[in-house]
């Protein structure tokens, strides 16, 4: 019973991420604090909850991995958040403007339906933008940081070189009439979402959850280091549902992470990794 409940934390999370957002009043929706505070707060949570339900001890949580995640987390928001606002965002909006752009239909549906249309229509980007990656060496050699991680943690999805969390931030939303309250739930529930799959948590959710959305299992599979070619499966960041229908899914769970030697890299080193080739061969001419 208590595993039972603990499945369901998961789909409860975004229940109440829902609620707050469907229900809010506007001045809320519209405050600066709403959309941070949300995020902030499904962070802690997630975090805590896995000093209580553990799924793997070689994930644990220490001092050095927690004040990584923590850098990164921020860098996230608050640098990679701005630059692909101000080079992405508002470009597209002023895009829309000028081009006389509009889907009023949008705004017009059910709070929920239009929320999974915006989760459903940035994740299919991050779907081809994540698979690119794998599959193309300069998208490869800015992602590949992140597979370097040799654990798992509630805050490790926002850990990678910043070229490549520049481009998977990167999405056309901003094309589209949304409803901002119907926004923010698609931004702060995808977020759940991939915190959950990055997360050291003993929750398996149900089978309805696990069809439609990425989970610690199958995002630990793309992980593995066990196996090179199981990395390159389930590419959903947040929506494996896009695996499921361009056969990229692949069932399985992995307790061993990470890439090649399963160095840990630092910060520095994950920062400079795309000119891994051409510092290796500068070195190979100086010796």
């Amino acid at each position: 019973m208590k595993q039972s409940l603990v499945n369901l934390l998961p789909p409860a999370t975004l229940a109440a991420i829902l609620a707050f957002w469907g229900l809010a009043p506007g001045a809320w929706v519209e405050a600066p604090w709403s959309l941070p505070a949300v995020a902030v707060g499904t962070v802690v949570f997630v975090q805590c909850l896995e000093f209580v339900f553990e799924r793997h001890a070689g994930w644990r949580m220490n001092w050095r991995e927690f004040a990584t995640d923590l850098f990164y987390f921020g860098f996230f928001f608050f640098v990679i958040g701005w630059l692909s606002d101000a080079l992405i965002n508002s470009p597209l909006r002023e895009l829309k403007e000028s081009w006389g752009i509009g889907t009023p239909w949008l705004a017009e549906l059910p709070f929920l339906v239009e929320a999974l249309i915006a989760l459903f229509v940035f994740e299919l980007g991050q779907y081809w933008m994540h698979r690119a990656m794998h599959n193309w060496t300069p998208l490869w050699l800015t992602h590949a940081p992140h597979h370097h991680l040799t654990q798992l943690n509630a805050m490790k999805g926002y850990i990678g070189n910043p070229i490549e969390l520049f481009l998977i931030s990167i999405g056309v939303i901003a094309l589209l009439d949304i409803d901002l309250d119907a926004l923010f739930a698609s931004i702060t529930v995808g977020s759940a979402i991939a915190i959950y799959a990055h997360a050291n948590v003993r929750a398996d959710p149900p089978i309805w959850y696990g069809f439609f959305f990425t989970t610690i299992r199958n995002h630990s599979l793309h992980h593995t280091a066990t196996s090179y070619e199981d990395t390159r499966c389930n590419y959903g960041n947040s929506v494996i549902f896009w695996d499921r229908l361009f056969r990229t899914y692949k069932e399985g769970e992995s307790a061993i992470v990470g890439q090649d030697d399963r160095k840990r890299l630092s910060i520095r080193e994950q920062w400079l990794f795309p000119l891994r080739p051409w510092l290796e061969r500068r070195k190979a001419i100086g010796d």
